[in-house]
This record gives C-alpha cells, structure tokens and sequence, in this order.
C-alpha cells in the first residue's frame, strides 16, 4: 500500500463526499449558479437529485481514481529519474 497514493485518494474521496452533503443539503445548485461565473462559465448544468447510491459509487470512484493516479505519477516519476 502507498501512503501518498492513500492519501491522495481519501483526498479526492473526502472532497466529492463534501460535494454530496452540499447536495443533500440542497444547495448544490445555488453553489453553482454562484461559483461559475466567477470562473467566465455559464451553467448549463442542472444538479440532479440526490441519491444515497450515487454518493457512494461517486465517493469509492473519485477514491479509486486518486489512488491509481498517484500510482502511475510514483511510477513514471521512477521510470523517468
């Protein structure tokens, strides 16, 4: 097991679970009507209703994803010095 990879990826993990208590919450979409045109972005988006299953396959993905690329970042950079 990597730690940086680990640590990447409960990062990753901790920050879309953030974004789905914000969705519970109902705020989801008002955060984006806000922070998208600060960034020169007109929402085209619509933030779906929430779901305790989607929460949970988008926390385990966005877990999986940190962890495998930091693990092929660790691995190339080796490859690479």
């Amino acid at each position: 097991i990597s730690k940086p990879a680990l640590a990447v990826g409960l990062y990753a993990a901790i920050l879309h679970a953030l974004w789905a208590v914000v969705v519970a919450l109902g705020v989801g979409q008002s955060f984006l009507d806000w922070i998208l045109p600060l960034h020169f972005i007109d929402s085209i988006y619509n933030v779906a209703t929430f779901s305790l299953v989607s929460m949970a396959t988008l926390v385990v993905l966005a877990f999986i994803g940190g962890y495998v690329a930091t693990l092929l970042f660790i691995w190339l950079w080796k490859a690479v010095k």
